[in-house]
């Protein structure tokens, strides 16, 4: 009997650095994971400093690891989607994660993720905002500004999670198969709202687990005004289903 897969896919933009640091902690966690056939698929959308080159020598010495090049930068929505393609078409896995390339995400949790999806759960996130779970190198005002997207994320979208915004996530994928992703036209990080309240209409079993988010040491944050003047559209559609 064949091995479930599962795939992580990580977006990338100037992820130079930090690249074959995740990527050898996701080889040695992998490794140690024998009830699954693991994946990695980057979704790289054109990275001037080379980040696709560090990717491809990965590719040569690992069957397990894939490079899709998106000719310009996008959105994280845009990447998702494509990712999610990519591994419906190419790898077949049952389960696919979403996670960051800035080391911000633990690799060490994946093997909790899949305990959880094995339990029965089809929506699994790495909560910030449960017992146990906590962010480390953060400024007041970016804490802040986290805790307000969750706060209108549950109040005005209507999505009933302690961490809304959370982009460390193991999704089963015949659920992410119900649903139209040509009718979500969020590129920025809005993206991860409303791909859980399109989830959670679909009928997804969520479960929360907790994570130590740490900020980023190399490259900087892609967070722009203009993702938090998306998010906040985003959800007052979700909200009034327009």
């Amino acid at each position: 009997m064949k091995k479930p897969k599962a795939c992580i896919i990580i977006p990338t933009y100037n992820e130079r650095k930090n690249m074959p640091i995740i990527l050898d902690r996701l080889l040695s966690v992998f490794s140690k994971i024998k009830d699954y056939q693991m994946y990695i698929l980057i979704v790289d959308d054109n990275s001037p400093d080379g980040t696709a080159n560090i990717v491809e020598e990965y590719c040569k010495k690992h069957r397990n690891i894939r490079l899709l090049n998106r000719k310009k930068k996008i959105g994280l929505g845009a990447a998702y989607i494509a990712g999610f393609r990519y591994v419906f078409e190419n790898i077949d896995a049952n389960v696919i994660f979403q996670m960051d390339a800035d080391l911000s995400h633990t690799p060490e949790r994946i093997p909790e993720f899949l305990k959880q999806i094995n339990n029965g759960y089809n929506f699994v996130i790495g909560s910030r905002y449960i017992p146990g779970g906590r962010v480390v190198g953060w400024t007041i005002d970016r804490k802040l500004t986290s805790k307000t997207g969750n706060i209108i994320a549950r109040h005005i979208a209507g999505v009933s999670a302690n961490d809304c915004t959370s982009g460390f996530r193991a999704i089963k994928t015949d659920l992410l198969k119900r649903m139209n992703f040509d009718g979500i036209n969020i590129k920025g990080y809005a993206f991860l709202i409303g791909l859980l309240h399109r989830a959670v209409k679909n009928g997804a079993r969520i479960k929360e687990i907790p994570i130590s988010f740490r900020d980023r040491k190399y490259g900087q944050t892609k967070l722009s005004k203009s993702d938090m003047k998306e998010f906040l559209i985003s959800c007052i559609k979700m909200r009034f289903k327009c």
